[in-house]
């Protein structure tokens, strides 16, 4: 008997989309379930001690690599190194963690450049077009330790 389906047009219920990720994380397991999932990270530049946050990175464990989502510096402060230094602390913590390595996407708009001067390289891209940036997909693999 085929299942039925149902198409949702718009955001679908969290409930839906949970019980998603447990279908697929219970097929996963097989292959992944003694990877030890670790804890996202966060490096935050703030005004000052305690104050608003005004920049930083976020990253999320997947499967035994260092997923860097989001770096962010303010634009008035490029150019001073905080960006590299913000990429050394989350490389040091992959380090620390054991992770295989970190990956990341940029826009072409936005920092290829700065990430392979960090040891990135490219290994896939999806195209853009007139309205559409093209997007990299860059990983740096950590020397086994």
């Amino acid at each position: 008997m085929v299942p039925f389906v149902d198409i949702v047009d718009g955001e679908p219920d969290d409930h839906d989309t949970d019980r998603l990720l447990d279908i697929l994380l219970e097929y996963n397991a097989p292959w992944t379930a003694h990877i030890a999932e670790k804890p996202h990270l966060a490096i935050l530049l703030r005004k000052e001690e305690g104050g608003e946050v005004i920049g930083g990175l976020y990253a999320r464990d997947e499967y035994n690599w260092l997923f860097i989502k989001y770096l962010v510096v303010p634009q008035e402060f490029r150019g001073m190194g905080l960006g590299s230094q913000l990429m050394r602390h989350a490389e040091a913590i992959a380090r620390e963690r054991g992770y295989l390595g970190l990956f990341l996407d940029t826009f072409e708009f936005q920092a290829r450049p700065f990430y392979e001067k960090l040891g990135f390289e490219v290994f896939g891209s999806l195209e853009g077009d007139q309205e559409t940036p093209a997007r990299f997909f860059l990983k740096k693999r950590l020397a086994a330790t």
